[in-house]
Parts: C-alpha cells; structure tokens; sequence
C-alpha cells in the first residue's frame, strides 16, 4: 500500500477570539511562516473562510478589519506547502457559503455533472419504459457498429454511455485510443473487441492485460487504471 501524504498537518480549533488576542505570541509560534486554511465563527456558526500563505498576520489583521467585530471564535489548519489551499477554500465556500464572504468558490477543473446526470435519468427512464412496454432495445447502425463481427458484443458494452479516450505509455511514447459508445474501441484506423485486444495491437505483441494497460480520465485531471470500471 502506497504511503499516504497528510494534508493537514496541525489544526488548532474553536478557540476564542480574546485567546488570540491575549496570547498572539504563542499562537504566532504555531503558525509563523505556515500555510492553511482558516475559519472564523460567530456564535457557532461558520462566517468566514480563508487561506493565507502568512497565517500569523492574516489572523492579527482579522481583529481590525471590517470582519474585526464579526466573528468571536476561529480554527487554523495547518498544511504542508499551498497546493490544494485555493480548491480546498473554494470547496468550503461553496459547502457553507459563509455570510462574511463575498466570493464564491471555483474549481480550477471539476467537471460539473448537473448536465450528465440528467442525461443519464433520461436514459435510465428511456429503458424503464422500453422494459415496460416490451420494447426491444435498438442501436443506431453506424461504421462503427458494422465493423463489429455478428454475435460478437465489445468488452466495454455497457460501460461505455459517451465516447471515452483511453491513454497508455509504452516505451516512453503516449498511445491514446478511442472508446465509442458501443463499447468497441478504435485505434489507429482499427476496430477492437476487447480491451486488451487494442492494448497487445499498440504494443505489437500477442497478448496484454488491457484493464491495467490502459486509463481513462474518470473525472477532469483524473486519470485512473480502465481495471476501477470493474471494481
């Protein structure tokens, strides 16, 4: 098992607002030169969500800002480096929405499924129906379809409800096929059944275990082993 890296390091939570104000030096020794996200409360409830790269003065200029008399408790945590900060701050802003907040959160690349998902209800009560009614399931006939050999139904039938592009590297070149919507996929000009049909043609052998040659992109930036379609 891969060793897992912490994102939060330290975390120091609802504690007063008189505290940092009495005792700034010893909070200052927590954070001083620190990266993390911190949260600002007002009787419980959550009122403002920040990330600062300098937390000691980020904090220190909260008590005289125009947010000074809006909050009477915060947290700190504490992480290692800033990379995830921004979609972390952006994720609790769009979870809370903060009152003391005037921006709302963005995702640098997360792919919003609003639209697939209602595609994919439509689909699911387009089949309800069709079992209901004893109507036959048909495909559209297309070059694609016809290059699939009668009786011969592609591996990833059924995983497959939009075109997919799956990627591999071998011997330090990038290979990229495309899965279409039948499940046969293409590579190259060529039609295969199976995943690791396509697989053993880019690497010009005999035989390849194509659920763990291949990734597809199971989400923006995500890049994942075809073999989690299965799990």
């Amino acid at each position: 098992m891969a060793k897992r890296t912490p994102l939060v390091t330290q975390h120091l939570e609802r504690i007063s607002r008189e505290a940092l104000e009495r005792y700034q030096d010893v909070v200052r020794q927590y954070v001083r030169g620190r990266h993390g996200i911190y949260a600002l409360y007002h009787k419980d409830k959550l009122y403002y969500v920040g990330l600062a790269r300098n937390l000691r003065n980020r904090l220190r200029h909260h008590l005289i800002d125009r947010h000074g008399h809006s909050w009477d408790r915060f947290s700190i945590y504490l992480t290692i480096g800033d990379s995830h900060m921004k979609e972390l701050e952006s994720l609790f802003l769009r979870m809370f929405k903060p009152t003391g907040n005037k921006q709302a959160g963005k995702f640098m690349m997360s792919e919003d499924l609003r639209k697939r998902f209602a595609g994919d209800v439509r689909e699911h009560h387009r089949k309800e129906l069709a079992l209901l009614i004893g109507k036959k399931k048909g495909r559209k006939a297309d070059k694609t379809t016809m290059l699939i050999p009668d009786g011969k139904t592609p591996v990833l039938d059924g995983y497959a409800k939009r075109p997919t592009i799956l990627k591999a590297t071998y011997k330090r070149k990038v290979i990229k096929a495309l899965v279409r919507r039948d499940g046969s996929i293409r590579l190259d000009g060529k039609m295969f059944l199976s995943p690791s049909m396509a697989g053993a043609a880019a690497q010009k052998r005999r035989s390849c275990n194509g659920w763990t040659f291949w990734s597809y992109e199971r989400a923006p930036g995500d890049w994942v082993k075809l073999d989690t379609l299965r799990q």
